[in-house]
């Protein structure tokens, strides 16, 4: 299959007076797997349905290989879509919902024989052509759904939350199947999920989107270390943020007043946030907590340290989660669990470490 490439330029759409999407700017490399994230109602899903054209934008181009293919109805821009529902014919056998869209073109029989073959052994169905969807399990009618789409040969595959109806194993196992589908076939992808987990361990780069405004664009390890934002920091992953006010910078340091807690000398290497309001964002598991006073704890100088009162825990099997009090301010810290370690209870006086080097100061 060949690879395109996808761009929308300036592309805005509104139902009303209501902005579903505003100004989007996005560039998708061909063979890329691209994922669209976001909370309900970003736009991420409006986005995609776009890009197959069951959506019209009013402003903007919308581009395939520098092609614009806004006017092109859906049926004409050979691009597959896999919808979260699957939407197989159940009346139909796996083979007969596989052929459906060669036989709307009007193929020959041995290339539909040849094509709907070659597609249920790539995902693995050769053997479950004569059942029907309602005898196949939630994963399998999802490869069927994802085989329909394929066989056409589309110049883009577009799937729609594919892994919402399935459990958590099934969810891992087959986001694993698609992975390696789309590297097989080298298909440019474009994958709609609220879930940010399987968009990190799918995609090569990813867009998160709330309120129709693409907040960043990046792969993962970028939109989870350097958020450009407080929404970004906040969704994408778990995050501390500390609001307050940056006063100074000198010396090497960054002086902060977080509301709630008080003026913090935070170590700062690299280029300084400006004087002003900002919020002082950390992941839970780069804090290091410590019961006040416990045997053989001196503290580490290069962290920044805060006292603090434990006020819940969460045991999540590989950490255990502190929701902890400090000053009038709550802060999340994760450990990790190793068998025989005691879990720190509510009322606990502790001490948090926090890394100056994990430290991003976002100002909006």
């Amino acid at each position: 299959m060949n690879k395109v490439s996808l761009e929308a330029r300036h592309i805005s759409l509104a139902y009303g007076t209501t902005e579903v999407l505003r100004d989007i700017n996005l560039k998708i490399e061909p063979g890329e797997f691209f994922a669209l994230l976001g909370p309900s109602g970003s736009g991420k899903s409006t986005l995609l349905r776009l890009i197959a054209g069951f959506n019209q934008h009013q402003r903007g181009e919308l581009l395939v290989d520098g092609q614009d293919i806004t006017h092109i109805p859906p049926h004409a821009r050979n691009i597959g879509m896999v919808f979260q529902s699957y939407a197989l014919w159940p009346h139909m056998t796996v083979w007969d919902n596989v052929a459906f869209g060669l036989v709307e073109r009007r193929e020959s029989r041995d290339a539909i024989a040849r094509k709907v073959g070659a597609a249920l052994e790539l995902v693995g169905l050769s053997a479950y052509g004569k059942r029907r969807p309602g005898q196949l399990s939630g994963g399998q009618q999802q490869r069927v759904a994802l085989a329909r789409t394929i066989v056409i040969e589309p110049k883009l595959l577009l799937l729609d939350e594919p892994l919402s109806n399935l459990d958590k194993n099934l969810r891992v196992q087959m986001r694993d199947e698609i992975k390696r589908l789309q590297r097989t076939l080298g298909l440019t992808t474009i994958f709609v999920t609220h879930d940010q987990e399987e968009a990190m361990t799918t995609a090569d780069r990813m867009a998160v989107l709330d309120k129709g405004v693409l907040q960043q664009v990046g792969p993962a390890t970028g939109l989870f270390d350097f958020p450009s934002n407080r929404f970004v920091a906040g969704f994408v992953g778990t995050a501390n943020l500390l609001e307050g006010q940056v006063t100074a910078v000198e010396n090497g340091a960054l002086h902060f007043d977080a509301a709630g807690i008080g003026a913090m000398r935070i170590p700062y290497v690299g280029e300084a946030p400006s004087a002003g309001a900002a919020a002082m964002a950390f992941r839970p598991h780069q804090v290091h907590i410590r019961a006040t006073g416990a045997a053989g704890f001196a503290g580490d100088a290069s962290r920044v340290w805060l006292d603090g009162i434990v006020e819940s825990t969460e045991f999540l099997g590989e950490v255990s989660r502190y929701r902890m009090r400090v000053g009038t301010v709550s802060m999340v810290a994760d450990e990790v669990h190793y068998a025989g370690e005691p879990v720190l209870q509510p009322g606990v006086a502790v001490r948090l470490g926090i890394d100056p080097k994990q430290v991003r100061f976002l100002s909006h």
